[in-house]
């Protein structure tokens, strides 16, 4: 692991709701979000010293979180209330694609990403926990994570990997080889192989990370894996994670009935296909917490929060 530079979210942007989980950006520079209320919202002029545009775009009905573009009018989104949705961003309609697998609930679904077949993945978290006791699966470390496959016409995902530890983060190699999970509970990247004798099966692609990982981004094969990290590594919880399953649910107990406030530990990754990290950036007391989302527009990184009630804005790395 390189030595991390600083993070500096050098302009916070209110945008009239709450946890903006995860953002993506469009080919115009615009930088879609999902909210706590189930507004999907673009943000348009960030670069502009006034502030940005904020429109609505959609509601879920639910409560979005990780989001994929298919094109500047057509949105994945999943929902962790209401499963795998198609957004039309024109004119708001809202699509479900799937909402059961093999007869249960489609629920906490986490991040998505569209391969160029059509054929769609997406991760989900837990399925022990809801979204608002999602701290409870991270102390009790389940493994009850998923990866999901939806062929193209299908009216039904099919498991590919279960066993995942929080699920979370979710993007495709350059040549659509393999699929990078990120699974936050274990501060790891993991690889699916996704062709040859070897699809399904999953192998380490970067651990002993330094946080713990949450959404990943990437908008050309040409460019690095972004991932977020949300909050820092937590020595206790590591060891906790090595405690017979009993005590690790009595813990899970407390921690879901205990105030949470994010620390102000933040940080970005960007990795090669090949795991390689080409740029580490960190920040131990930042004002913007619990960053779980970034992306790059403009010359400049966008990062997201499931706490916060904006975005924040930082430079990029050179190089």
């Amino acid at each position: 692991m390189i030595p991390p530079t600083v993070l500096v979210p050098r302009r916070l942007i209110a945008i009239g709701g709450r946890g903006p989980e995860d953002v993506v950006a469009d080919a115009r520079g615009r930088v879609l979000t999902g909210v706590e209320d189930g507004r999907i919202l673009r943000l348009e002029g960030l670069a502009e010293p006034d502030r940005p545009r904020v429109q609505v775009l959609a509601e879920t009905g639910g409560r979005p979180l990780g989001l994929q573009l298919l094109s500047d009018e057509t949105l994945l989104v999943c929902d962790a209330e209401r499963g795998l949705l198609r957004v039309d961003l024109g004119s708001g309609v809202v699509r479900v694609l799937a909402d059961s697998v093999a007869g249960e609930r489609l629920r906490f679904c986490s991040n998505v990403v569209a391969l160029s077949d059509g054929t769609v993945y997406c991760t989900v978290s837990t399925t022990r926990y809801p979204l608002a006791r999602w701290i409870g699966d991270i102390v009790e470390h389940t493994g009850t994570g998923r990866l999901l496959r939806l062929a193209p016409d299908a009216e039904e995902p099919e498991l590919v990997v279960d066993g995942l530890q929080f699920a979370n983060g979710l993007v495709a190699a350059a040549d659509e080889s393999f699929l990078v999970v990120a699974e936050t509970g274990a501060r790891r990247l993991t690889r699916v192989a996704l062709s040859g004798p070897r699809a399904g099966h999953t192998e380490p692609f970067a651990e002993n990370l330094p946080g713990m990982p949450d959404n990943m981004w990437r908008d050309a094969p040409d460019v690095p894996i972004w991932v977020a990290l949300a909050g820092p590594r937590v020595p206790p919880l590591d060891l906790l994670h090595r405690a017979a399953p009993a005590v690790r649910r009595t813990a899970a107990g407390a921690a879901v009935r205990a105030p949470f406030r994010p620390t102000g530990m933040i940080g970005a990754l960007a990795y090669d296909d090949h795991g390689t990290v080409v740029h580490h950036l960190a920040a131990r007391h930042s004002r913007y917490r619990m960053a779980t989302s970034v992306c790059e527009t403009g010359g400049q990184l966008v990062l997201g929060s499931l706490w916060e009630r904006g975005v924040a804005l930082c430079a990029r790395p050179a190089g």
